[in-house]
């Protein structure tokens, strides 16, 4: 027997929307000035590779090919030593790295995807804040998507 499919987007979550209605900030989770950058031991500078400016970084970001906006997230010092990248990397406005949990990842990316909410965010790369506000359709934000 064929099921219909739901209109719940929260079907697959762990979390309610409750969990993620209104507005909420995410402290010092994106890329700023003041991200770690590795160095080298032997000459006490921080490789060309891991020279990077938070405009550059926010344009990296803009600049991926999606549906969904993403954000500058600060990359570890190893990962740039190991791979000799960028200090920063790009992710959805949702990613668990800076929501704190993939329950909350899900739960903003069902939200974010759903006609049934109005999602907003504004991103902070001076201060490392991202501001994630979620609404039921009809009621307006303060933020706009960056």
């Amino acid at each position: 027997m064929f099921e219909q499919p739901s209109n719940d987007p929260f079907e697959e979550c762990e979390l309610s929307p409750d969990a993620i209605l209104g507005t909420r900030t995410f402290e010092d989770v994106l890329f700023t000035d003041e991200t770690e950058t590795p160095v080298n031991v032997l000459t006490g500078e921080t490789p060309a590779h891991s020279q990077a400016s938070v405009d550059e970084a926010r344009a990296f970001a803009a600049g991926i090919d999606s549906d969904t906006p993403h954000i500058a997230l600060p990359a570890s010092a190893e990962a740039q030593i190991e791979t000799a990248s960028k200090p920063y990397t790009a992710a959805a406005f949702f990613h668990f790295k800076a929501t704190g949990s993939p329950k909350r990842h899900r739960a903003y990316h069902a939200a974010y995807n759903s006609d049934t909410f109005s999602v907003e965010f504004e991103a902070d790369y001076e201060s490392g804040d991202l501001t994630i506000s979620v609404e039921e359709e009809g009621c307006q934000s303060e933020f706009e998507n960056v």
